[in-house]
């Protein structure tokens, strides 16, 4: 085949003989982007971490082709489409197996991709771009083409950790696909298959504990496993990031880069740079970036009832049935928690809010709230940037004026909420 010539910011592919044509993979937030919030306030839906990789980094990996965004106005200057003469525009929650991605990369100009009465993809040239109800129903001019294999989706927040098994498993597989891993100290104990265990390059991991019964275990480079670890599979620990001494994690877990874990966790996501450095239980979790929780903070996953657990709802704008059993923290990027917080079933605390003292504050944190149990007040926002520009300091990563804007944007919507 011949080789396709670089041009920045594009892939091709050949078309016909002589002929090669730009492409892309556009992910699009697909009319989600108020049911993921706080997570989606600052980042794209095709931008969250589900497994090892982000689902944009999955499909590029898979796909072999350039990934763009369609979001917001206001996150698209950071996070921004790729111009192309064919783009494949992918609900950005459905997770890149690779039968789906197969059949994405089959459509035809003018097709959509289809399983159910439901949009998975659409094949469009030029400016085309698909419009949130056409996710819904797509038009009737596209050539739908059903899909029958399996398909997984995220268009809640919950489902990165129900689906983080999945995840991890594609990604595991096409990560170590014909590659050797660092060899794993003899100081260490596995159970299970000790090939489903894998280091990069600089990995490190000392007297633990790694059963890879139920799933694969992935150690970024860099990444740190200290002493006295117990690990389950299936696991995900980012580049550059550290399992402090003692920590307990259950599978499905995926801990992004830079993170630093201690304690207990279960079936959890954290999407990156975020803190759980000392004891204290997170269950059936989300964390975005930047969040930090103090020591012995504890997240109640299963109501007393065993019932089914409420959680504030954006579009609803209300405390709404999600129809889960088991349902922790959603914390968007920037969030803090003091020493000894408790968080109940179900609470969903917006980014930059900061959470102290005692007693259980509400299930509904707002975007820079400032307090606990007791009320809150408004995190200023020089005050909050200034936080954020130090956190971001520590790991060498600049807190830039598109950072700044998005939160600033971020602030002004939530305004009612905190009043």
């Amino acid at each position: 085949m011949q080789k396709a010539p670089e041009f920045p910011g594009l892939s091709v592919s050949p078309q016909k003989s002589g002929e090669l044509r730009a492409m892309s993979i556009l992910l699009s937030d697909a009319g989600l982007h108020r049911h993921l919030l706080p997570l989606t306030y600052t980042r794209p839906l095709g931008a969250l971490r589900c497994g090892v990789r982000t689902q944009a980094e999955a499909w590029q990996a898979l796909a072999g082709l350039s990934v763009g965004f369609l979001t917001e106005a206001y996150l698209q200057v950071k996070f921004p489409a790729v111009k192309a003469d064919l783009n494949y525009e992918v609900h950005g929650g459905l997770l890149p197996e690779k039968n789906v991605v197969g059949a994405v990369l089959d459509l035809k100009p003018g097709q959509v991709l289809m399983q159910k009465g439901k949009p998975l993809a659409f094949c469009l040239e030029g400016a085309a771009h698909a419009a949130a109800m056409d996710w819904q129903v797509p038009p009737a001019f596209l050539a739908q083409v059903e899909f029958s294999g399996e398909v997984l989706l995220i268009e809640r927040p919950w489902h990165l950790f129900q689906h983080c098994g999945a995840a991890l498993n594609n990604d595991f597989e096409h990560i170590t696909a014909g590659r050797k891993s660092r060899p794993l100290s003899a100081s260490n104990t596995v159970i299970g298959d000790p090939n489903l265990i894998f280091l990069e390059e600089g990995a490190k991991a000392e007297a633990s504990i790694f059963n890879t019964a139920n799933g694969p275990i992935y150690i970024g480079k860099g990444a740190e496993v200290m002493e006295g670890c117990m690990v389950r599979g299936p696991m995900a620990l980012g580049e550059n990031a550290q399992l402090k001494m003692g920590a307990k994690i259950y599978g499905a877990s995926s801990l992004g880069p830079e993170c630093r874990v201690g304690g207990e966790v279960n079936n959890s996501v954290m999407q990156g740079f975020s803190n759980k450095g000392h004891d204290g239980f997170l269950g059936n979790s989300v964390l975005g970036e930047w969040c930090n929780l103090g020591a012995d903070t504890n997240t109640s996953n299963l109501k007393n009832t065993y019932g089914d657990v409420a959680a504030w709802s954006y579009p609803d704008e209300a405390l709404t049935a999600t129809g889960q059993q088991f349902l922790g923290l959603i914390m968007g990027d920037h969030a803090k928690s003091a020493i000894n917080t408790m968080f109940n079933t179900g609470t969903v605390a917006g980014p930059c809010a900061n959470v102290f003292g005692g007693g259980f504050p509400p299930k509904h944190i707002p975007a820079f709230a400032w307090g606990g149990a007791e009320g809150f007040g408004t995190y200023a926002l020089d005050k909050a940037f200034s936080t954020c520009r130090k956190v971001m300091e520590r790991r060498h990563i600049p807190f830039t004026t598109y950072d700044e804007e998005i939160l600033r944007h971020v602030f002004n919507a939530t305004k009612p909420y905190r009043a």
